[in-house]
């Protein structure tokens, strides 16, 4: 080495002229830095590549890696998320040590393969074998360690809903090949799989797990069939919270009957019974009706002929404080009579053109899905007029509900709802209502709230107004007595609205904890008051 040395040193790489031994040690030399150079080079790309796969695989943290971008609420908190597993696989033409691969098999998963089954599979003769997709951290350490030819550990992403059913028919699920099959992986599969930055929703799950535990409970107090609850913001038209019992667990499906995945706030459609006096009210106020109704007798509709088409009564509970009533005391006081009278004194097509403004006879696209279209009469006479007017003879979906309440009491602004969250600024809407109606009716459903059918929805330090409706069923194309839909919607703070609740119950009973009656001011109403003492706090913290 020395004397390389001083040959370099005295005469450069090409060595003194007639040293032919010199040249020959500084080509060896290259020789050899060239072959250790290429093997080093080779070596550092295969270890990168692996080193990077390895990396990536377990920390999660490279960005291909991530086949499908998590699913967040508004503060980060995670809905749905890509975690890595392995799988165990077995390849039998490769497989030599056919004992060690058997005895390893029944070692990693003793319950599932007996040497006799996992030598059986061994010899079965078939190229590729996947014995166990997400293996537990135990059954991988046993067959990694065995180190066996043709029984090998893969990674494999596996989707996790950390809130279980708490979001199950909003965020959905993934198929086995990861692709959305419903809710917001659905909808939104283009962006969760062609993107690893999260996909934020404007739910809160704090605010969630509210309602799924105060609707819970009330399905249990009152025998209900279901229970839905949606909570938006008034004037950013933000969904925070949106519930629907029965649920099911998107992690095992198979657990729950399939009926229980269809989401009921945009895909029942129900008839909403009284709250349709919100709309009846804004009507006469917009046509000037400014008069008494008489309402201490049921209200007789007669026929072209002059026969009875239909006589409009109100519920047994109904105490009217004096015969002759305003059109705010009518909504006031959830008087039928009254609501039919001012319904047949509109002009002819009012009924149609404002539900049409209120998009209340069509199917409503929005950000997170389609609805079911409403259904409406095939004709519309005196009885139908009068009927609709008080949420009976039309059929919509609660979002439908939600949405034109929303417009009434926000100034008189129609906003499309959004399951993303939105960032401050201007959102625009439609105005459908002049703001001075809109003020009118706020101040209405506050008395309702503090003076009649929604006093168990009060809280202190908050005015809240609202609106009860309780529907009787059809079954097989007749009344059922016994069925009812109740439910309460609510605006806060009153003065200003920006929050919109509505809460329903369907075919609720007459239990104990409902004074023995079946009608919203006892179920829906007291429910939505539990939901609202917990989650003001968190709204306007």
């Amino acid at each position: 080495m020395f004397e390389i040395g001083r040959d370099i040193f005295k005469h450069g790489f090409t060595g003194a002229p007639n040293n032919k031994a010199g040249h020959r040690r500084l080509r060896a030399i290259y020789y050899v830095f060239v072959a250790a150079f290429v093997v080093f080079a080779l070596r550092t790309i295969w270890l990168g590549i692996e080193g990077t796969d390895k990396s990536r695989l377990a920390g999660n943290s490279g960005e291909w890696a991530v086949q499908r971008a998590d699913i967040v609420d508004r503060n980060g908190d995670i809905l749905a998320k890509n975690v890595m597993s392995g799988r165990i696989v077995l390849r039998p033409p490769r497989v030599k040590d056919i004992d060690g691969a058997a005895n390893a098999i029944h070692s990693a998963m003793p319950y599932e393969f007996t040497v006799a089954d996992a030598l059986k599979l061994i010899n079965s003769g078939r190229k590729f074998i996947s014995l166990k997709n997400f293996a537990s951290d135990a059954e991988l350490a046993v067959i990694e360690s065995a180190d066996i030819a043709g029984l090998d550990v893969e990674p494999v992403q596996m989707r996790r809903y950390p809130k279980r059913r708490l979001f199950s028919h909003v965020v959905g699920f993934v198929g086995v090949d990861g692709h959305g099959l419903e809710g917001a992986e659905l909808i939104y599969d283009d962006y969760l799989r062609e993107n690893t930055s999260p996909l934020r929703l404007s739910l809160d799950a704090r605010i969630q797990s509210v309602f799924y535990e105060q609707l819970s409970q009330a399905m249990q107090l009152y025998e209900a069939k279901a229970a839905m609850g949606l909570l938006m913001n008034s004037q950013t038209g933000e969904m925070i919270a949106m519930v629907s019992l029965p649920d099911f667990d998107p992690e095992n499906r198979q657990l729950d009957p399939v009926r229980n995945r269809m989401f009921m706030p945009l895909r029942g459609v129900f008839e909403m019974g009284s709250i349709f006096k919100i709309f009846n009210t804004a009507m006469a106020m917009e046509n000037g009706i400014d008069k008494e109704y008489y309402i201490a007798e049921p209200f007789v509709i007669p026929d072209k002929f002059g026969r009875v088409a239909a006589r409009v009564t109100d519920l047994r509970s109904f105490k009217p404080p004096r015969p002759n009533l305003t059109i705010e005391e009518i909504m006031m006081y959830s008087c039928n009579v009254g609501s039919a009278q001012i319904a047949l004194e509109l002009p002819d097509g009012t009924q149609q053109e404002f539900f049409h403004r209120l998009h209340l006879d069509d199917a409503l696209d929005l950000d997170f899905g389609r609805t079911e279209h409403p259904l409406l009469p095939d004709k519309w006479g005196p009885v139908e007029r009068a009927t609709m007017s008080y949420g009976h003879g039309i059929s919509v979906t609660p979002m439908h509900l939600l949405l034109a309440v929303n417009a009434m009491t926000n100034g008189g602004i129609y906003i499309y709802p959004t399951l993303l969250r939105r960032g401050v600024g201007v959102v625009h809407g439609q105005r459908v209502l002049s703001a001075e109606i809109s003020a009118r009716l706020r101040q209405i459903m506050l008395q309702v709230a503090e003076e009649t059918s929604g006093r168990q929805a009060r809280i202190a330090g908050i005015q809240i107004g609202g609106k009860t409706a309780t529907a009787e069923k059809y079954v097989n194309g007749r009344i059922d007595h016994r069925k009812n839909l109740t439910a309460f919607v609510g605006i806060f703070p009153a003065s200003a609205p920006q929050y919109t609740i509505l809460v329903i119950l369907d075919e609720p009973q007459a239990t104990a904890a409902a004074h023995g009656v079946r009608t919203a001011a006892y179920n829906a109403v007291p429910t939505t008051g539990k939901i609202l003492d917990s989650i003001l706090p968190l709204l306007f913290e």
